[in-house]
């Protein structure tokens, strides 16, 4: 459904009437208080600029011009002291919070298949007193298993409240906390915790049975196992060599009387080893010092605005993401509380949620949650599938306030009628209190993101970083609902165009400077684990000592300091006419038609043409099958050769809509009845594409959509 329809003109002329009046009556109240007039000015001022006068840069932040942002307060300059810092300043305010689980059920579906549901309490809370206790014993009880400073320990564990505890307990005692996804495969998780060569491992009991036991014996040095769980178990199948213990008796080890001495970190020390997803392989191992860190933490929340103790923060984003931890250490370091959730407990609809009962967000209102394009994209379909299930009036009543909110908030006002009467209940998905929505991971499509600052009532600040700055680059300012750019610099961070002349991209370039986005900063994290010859390709430390990352992908600068990225070096295969298509812009495009939940696209260089793999939308794909009487089963209609040209023909209708290049438009397409999730491995814990993985995946296909070449 197209949210820009043709609309009768005399009900247009009625809506509007009402709304002109409902405003004229609450004007001059609402725009005193609301600061819509200052708002606008804020939105259209120059965010940051080039301090060389060159158009390559280096761009600041107009109010880090002069020096780059590296301490969130003054002399805290590490993890530790700004946990400490937050302890003594909210010493009584909710920190940590896990809801109670009331009880669980096996659920069979129409399929066939078994949905295990849950039916969830209230949250329970660690204050920050208690939290930084609890830290403290824990690092305590690590020092007398012998965990040693400056010796790596690893963490490999869902999100949720021990992580963090753990994690605080590392940074105060100085244990480089080696960090892997929960959805890595067990060659990539061996491979992380013998590179960082780890005696120690904290994990759940889920995961060291369903993934950490089958590689124990492939990780020699590791001695001891602790289990983050409450209720203690015993383990009678574990190696020889290697002791269980749970975290509560970790932390009763150490506090008692004789507590271990504590060697306090360094700015320059690592506080973090995390793994990236491993998009393009093996995941490599980025070394993050405290410092980093607290630089990031800095940059970040100063883009958040009133970021202060009233906040409430959901996580539910994997911990071993940069995107998640900086956002949660955002969080501590103002005295937010953060209550952990799962991307299956998130709403009421999610799929271990028991029908009926409360998913996270409805119990916990959060007013701060990050987000990554995906899961943005799924909100985004689900409601616009029921509101095409709308009668007419509904539905035109949704139209016409959806586009008249897009005209108001173009012009720094808001709409308090609409936002109450249509808008409220696709807003209460998220609790309702939702102030500031925060995507990162991947590029955020222009439709959902403007479905988002409409629907959702609330700013969706896009950003841009990578695990090797520590997530920060660029976040948009909360006033500034643009679509399709990231942002202004953050004040910890200064970026730099490089010319990129395969591309075809120049920092001379009309009507904006364009180049390869190099990020330099004191959030510049100290490089690879043990990986010396990328180091020297992919970072530099220029004459003034400051440290730099080429990114590999490709922005360009707008005239207020605004980037936009529009390109990835590694993206960007040439066709063998000599043509040049970015398959990142492709899928960007395409993953706006309904009938898509998912695509990959892909070329090869001696071909002239680009093929995709779709998973298609279920309920979509069902309906077209109907239209053009197509029947069977959900996996005979994915791999019959019928229903994908059909598909075929709407993906190709929807590039033409949005002004693909010809050659850019996938000519055969490969139906997947199962979606792409982390535990198949296709997709990161971030959603983002493993390309490799996916090819290797569907490596018949390609040699039959290219002619068996």
């Amino acid at each position: 459904m197209k949210l820009k329809e043709d609309i009768n003109p005399l009900l247009l002329q009625v809506f509007r009437s009402v709304v002109w009046v409902y405003s004229v009556i609450t004007f001059l109240p609402w725009y005193f208080f609301s600061g819509a007039g200052t708002n606008l000015e804020r939105a259209r001022r120059i965010k940051a600029c080039s301090i060389s006068g060159h158009p390559a840069g280096p761009y600041r932040a107009v109010n880090s011009r002069e020096k780059l942002v590296a301490l969130v307060q003054p002399g805290v300059d590490t993890l530790d002291k700004m946990f400490e810092f937050a302890a003594r300043r909210f010493p009584n305010r909710d920190c940590l919070g896990t809801r109670e689980v009331l009880s669980e059920e096996d659920e069979l579906q129409p399929n066939g298949k078994v949905f295990k549901k849950v039916i969830l309490g209230n949250y329970n809370w660690l204050t920050y007193e208690e939290a930084y206790n609890a830290a403290k014993c824990f690092g305590s009880g690590l020092a007398a298993l012998n965990q040693k400073p400056h010796h790596n320990i690893a963490v490999f564990c869902e999100t949720r409240a021990e992580w963090v505890i753990a994690a605080q307990a590392c940074f105060m005692y100085n244990f480089p906390l080696v960090t892997l996804y929960a959805t890595l495969g067990p060659k990539a998780i061996a491979h992380g915790l013998n590179e960082t060569e780890v005696t120690h491992i904290i994990t759940s009991k889920d995961l060291l049975q369903s993934r950490l036991k089958a590689i124990l014996c492939d990780v020699p040095r590791l001695q001891y196992i602790i289990v983050v769980d409450i209720k203690p178990t015993s383990w009678s199948d574990i190696p020889r060599g290697i002791t269980v213990y749970n975290m509560e008796g970790v932390k009763e080890l150490g506090s008692k009387p004789v507590q271990m001495d504590r060697r306090q970190p360094e700015p320059s020390d690592i506080a973090v080893i995390m793994y990236t997803s491993g998009s393009t392989g093996i995941p490599k191992g980025v070394m993050i010092s405290h410092g980093n860190l607290i630089a990031g933490i800095a940059g970040m929340a100063e883009r958040i605005p009133n970021l202060n103790e009233t906040d409430t923060y959901i996580g539910y984003l994997p911990l071993a993401h940069v995107l998640e931890l900086s956002a949660e250490l955002v969080c501590i370091s103002h005295g937010c509380r953060i209550g952990y959730s799962s991307p299956q407990t998130l709403a009421d609809q999610s799929s271990k949620i028991k029908k009926g009962s409360k998913g996270d967000t409805s119990v916990l209102k959060p007013t701060l949650m990050a987000s990554v394009p995906e899961i943005m994209d799924r909100i985004y379909k689900n409601v616009m599938t029921k509101v095409d299930e709308m009668s007419k009036f509904q539905k035109t009543l949704f139209v016409l306030a959806y586009n008249y909110k897009m005209e108001q908030l173009s012009k720094g006002y808001s709409t308090p009628l609409c936002d109450r009467i249509v808008f409220n209940r696709v807003r209460s998905l998220l609790g309702g209190n939702t102030r500031v929505l925060l995507s990162g991971g991947a590029p955020l499509s222009a439709a959902t993101q403007r479905f988002m600052n409409v629907c959702m009532c609330c700013p969706v600040g896009q950003g841009y970083g990578l695990t090797e700055t520590c997530g920060a680059g660029t976040i948009s300012e909360m006033w500034d609902y643009s679509t399709g750019r990231v942002g202004a610099p953050l004040v910890c961070s200064e970026i730099t165009l490089k010319d990129w002349e395969e591309g075809g991209y120049h920092s001379t370039d009309k009507p904006n400077p364009r180049g390869e986005i190099l990020i330099g900063g004191p959030n510049v994290t100290m490089g690879y684990y043990k990986s010396e010859g990328r180091n020297h390709e992919d970072f530099f430390v220029d004459a003034k000592g400051q440290r730099w990352f080429c990114t590999g992908d490709i922005g360009e600068f707008h005239p207020d300091g605004c980037l936009k990225i529009i390109d990835r070096k590694k993206d960007l295969v040439k066709l063998q006419a000599g043509e040049y298509v970015s398959l990142g812009k492709v899928e960007a495009v395409l993953k706006n038609c309904p009938l898509i939940d998912n695509i990959c696209a892909y070329a090869n260089s001696e071909e002239s043409y680009v093929i995709s793999f779709v998973v298609p939308n279920h309920k979509h794909l069902m309906s077209l099958a109907e239209q053009v009487q197509i029947k069977g089963t959900w996996e005979e209609l994915c791999n019959n050769p019928k229903m994908e040209k059909e598909v075929l023909r709407v993906i190709t209708e929807a590039a033409v809509s949005d002004k693909l290049e010809k050659f850019e438009i996938p000519k055969k397409i490969r139906l997947s009845s199962e979606p792409w999730t982390p535990e198949t491995g296709l997709v990161t814990d971030a959603f983002k594409l493993k390309r490799k993985e996916l090819k290797t995946h569907y490596q018949e296909d390609i040699e039959r959509m290219y002619g068996g070449k």
